[in-house]
């Protein structure tokens, strides 16, 4: 269960991507002799995400590798801020996104799966492991979902954190009413 206390005071959700928001597979191939990659994410994610944006939160994505993919994913989901960084340094890149939007890491969180997210996840309020992650993650970890990555961790972390700050029925509710639109006249 994630902490109310702490779940209130956060403000900027950060995640990895592969083994998070996808379940760490890379498809690698060519089309017309130029190199193509795919990855596998979770359509579910989408909702959880959107939920967590129309309640004020800022949701950023900082990955340790460079991907089109990746890339064409964020735009999909107008996520806030993108960062990839082939050196899989996280730490700089995910202070820098909270210096540009005057938040601390006392209002962040953070989900992870592996190695690379450590500095990360040892400095944020909330920091939070998908079922997956490797035992060094999941050990410094608040909350860990039981879905694992790629497979509605995102979704279900974001619908977790919504409840423990209290706003799950109205972020739902909101998200439906706006989906009712004007009844159709067609006859």
């Amino acid at each position: 269960m994630v902490d109310p206390v702490v779940a209130k005071r956060i403000r900027v959700v950060g995640f990895d991507v592969d083994g998070v928001m996808t379940d760490a597979g890379v498809y690698i191939g060519s089309a017309d002799e130029r190199p193509v990659e795919l990855k596998r994410f979770d359509i579910q994610d989408n909702v959880g995400l959107k939920l967590l944006k129309g309640a004020g939160i800022r949701v950023v994505v900082v990955s340790g590798r460079s991907s089109p993919a990746t890339t064409l994913r964020a735009a999909e989901l107008e996520i806030d801020d993108l960062v990839q960084d082939d050196s899989a340094r996280k730490l700089g890149p995910f202070q820098d996104l909270l210096a540009k939007h005057g938040v601390g890491m006392d209002e962040a969180a953070f989900v992870g799966d592996d190695l690379p997210d450590l500095p990360v996840l040892r400095r944020v309020a909330l920091p939070v492991a998908v079922a997956n992650a490797v035992p060094e993650v999941a050990a410094v970890c608040h909350y860990t979902t039981r879905a694992r990555g790629g497979h509605g961790a995102v979704r279900e972390f974001c619908e977790a954190l919504l409840r423990a700050r209290g706003e799950w029925e109205a972020m739902v509710e909101r998200y439906l009413v706006e989906r009712e639109g004007e009844p159709s006249h067609a006859g």
